[in-house]
């Protein structure tokens, strides 16, 4: 019965390439929205590979020590990678701890990010078209560990 089930689900969904056959690059512009943030708190830190990763650690340490200003440091920081950026994310995290001797630890979760690309047409006879993708990504806790 749940074999059957299955694949009557199946039938009812159009075949991956269908879709895909239908969009001549010539006929339509490919335009990726960025993703849905979650409220950007002054501790969440987003990764990408455009930003220099040298610039992007500095930040992070920038946060964890305190700023430059005298502000009062950061017990912990949230670092968010999204799709090719998460070897990137994890990379930050454990240069911090790396470099923390032992006073940071990291904590990871990974999730599933819904993204949104527009299909613009190139002339005025098609219509524009929405097309839904999943994309992974991580969330990294970096925190300060009381000694013990």
């Amino acid at each position: 019965m749940l074999l059957i089930r299955a694949h009557s689900m199946a039938e009812n969904r159009e075949p991956r390439g269908a879709v895909e056959a239908e969009l001549d690059p010539v006929e339509y512009t490919l335009r990726k929205r960025l993703p849905h943030r979650l409220p950007r708190r002054p501790n969440d830190i987003y990764v990408n590979m455009k930003t220099d990763f040298k610039a992007q650690l500095a930040r992070c340490q920038k946060l964890l020590d305190g700023g430059a200003r005298g502000q009062n440091s950061c017990t912990e920081i949230y670092i968010h990678g999204l799709g090719l950026a998460i070897n990137r994310a994890i990379n930050i995290a454990l240069q911090l701890q790396a470099g923390s001797f032992g006073s940071l630890q990291v904590a990871a979760n990974t999730s599933t990010v819904e993204l949104v690309d527009e299909l613009e047409p190139e002339t005025d006879t098609r219509e524009p078209l929405t097309r839904i993708r999943n994309n992974s990504a991580i969330h990294i806790r970096v925190f300060r560990v009381t000694p013990k």
